[in-house]
């Protein structure tokens, strides 16, 4: 055994991770490299082979690097368990109205569940993933702070992370920048795994066609979506649309009409398959609700407390005051106004550089999963 200890890494045959664990691996860690097998793209009907991290390519770029440092690598199929909840979420929040975070939502229930449950059978004490963030312990809390390198910060994605995951998560990267990354695969000789291109899309959505994907998960969804008005904020109906699944808060682009000026989408109604549109300027809110809290650096947030709040990952933030509501959720109220706060996406507040905590936005009276499922069932059974 390593006197640094033995680690299990998620390796997507990425940069970063392979990077990360050739890092730990020099550092003297005992390394065990681990690809997660999330989703095969060819069984959502797609016309993209797949990529990212469920490519073949990927596993054995992953393999080969595992076994040219000379640590071992293994493959976690988490097919079964991702599908059913990130896949099912993922559907359900189109369908509720909202825009879903499903990277957020594998990390937080899926993927850190997954590497800690097969590190404790492989006896490793600690987990390591290529994520530009850092983290540390302090006052008994383990906090997740940003990433030197600003423009690869991934800590708003992190948010999920429960206290027990955190004490054994190690981010290799955190202090680094994307091009001594790259520097550092060449000068480890790895030249086309430092030539490798960023992954933006979903995992399982590679061609970026989430309505595509949409229609091949719920049969039957885009004709009995159709009827669907634009309307504007005074109910002035504008015009049909496809149905309210396929538009997200701020959507300009693709909306099948054309208006004489620039148009955006500001609200989104499930019940009644409504899409209203609006200038720009129309989409400026002021406060927002916050469900599913989870504190990372606080316990809990004192009424009134300042935060630097961020409502999408490019989000540079803006700050804001933070109330607890009585039914457990959040209410924020922006300093300035803010644009385009969609419902389904997530909120992180910062102190600093650090994560406080976060969640995910929601409407002021939300429209439960549930509830919205029975609105598309009952739409698909009506003749």
């Amino acid at each position: 055994m390593s006197k640094k200890g033995r680690i299990l890494v998620a390796m997507s045959g990425g940069i970063d991770s392979s990077v990360a664990a050739m890092l730990l691996h020099d550092e003297g860690y005992e390394v065990v490299g681990m690809t997660m097998k999330t989703w095969d793209y060819a069984t959502s009907g797609g016309s993209k082979k797949t990529t990212g991290c469920c490519s073949l390519d990927d596993i054995n770029d992953a393999r080969n690097l595992a076994v040219s440092k000379g640590f071992p690598h293994m493959i976690l199929d988490i097919r079964e368990e991702f599908g059913d909840f990130i896949i099912d979420n993922f559907v359900e929040e189109y369908l509720a109205g909202r825009t879903p975070n499903p990277c957020i939502m594998c990390n937080t229930h899926i993927k850190w569940d997954a590497l800690l449950r097969r590190a404790d059978q492989l006896d490793c004490e600690f987990i390591a993933t290529g994520h530009y963030a850092n983290s540390r312990e302090e006052n008994g809390r383990y906090i997740v702070s940003k990433g030197l390198d600003e423009n690869k910060d991934q800590s708003y994605v992190l948010w999920g992370l429960k206290q027990e995951a955190l004490a054994r998560t190690k981010f290799p990267l955190g202090g680094f920048t994307k091009p001594e990354i790259r520097q550092m695969a060449l000068d480890q000789g790895f030249e086309e795994l430092a030539k490798k291109n960023e992954s933006y899309e979903i995992c399982f959505v590679p061609d970026n066609d989430y309505r595509g994907f949409l229609n091949r998960k719920v049969d039957g969804l885009e004709q009995q979506m159709l009827g669907g008005k634009f309307v504007d904020s005074a109910g002035k109906v504008l015009g049909d649309h496809r149905g309210y699944p396929y538009y997200t808060i701020g959507q300009r682009k693709g909306l099948g009409m054309a208006f004489g000026e620039p148009m955006f989408v500001t609200k989104i109604d499930p019940i009644t398959n409504t899409v209203t549109l609006g200038r720009e300027n129309e989409l400026n809110e002021t406060s927002m609700f916050v469900r599913n809290v989870n504190m990372q650096k606080l316990e809990r947030i004192e009424d009134g407390m300042e935060a630097l709040t961020k409502i999408r990952y490019k989000d540079s933030g803006a700050m804001a005051k933070v109330y607890n509501q009585e039914d457990g959720r959040l209410k924020v109220d922006f300093t300035h106004a803010v644009s385009a706060i969609a419902p389904g996406q997530s909120a992180v507040f910062y102190g600093g550089k650090d994560v406080i905590g976060g969640g995910f936005i929601a409407r002021e009276k939300e429209i439960p999963i549930s509830h919205s499922r029975r609105l598309i069932d009952k739409k698909l059974s009506t003749p």
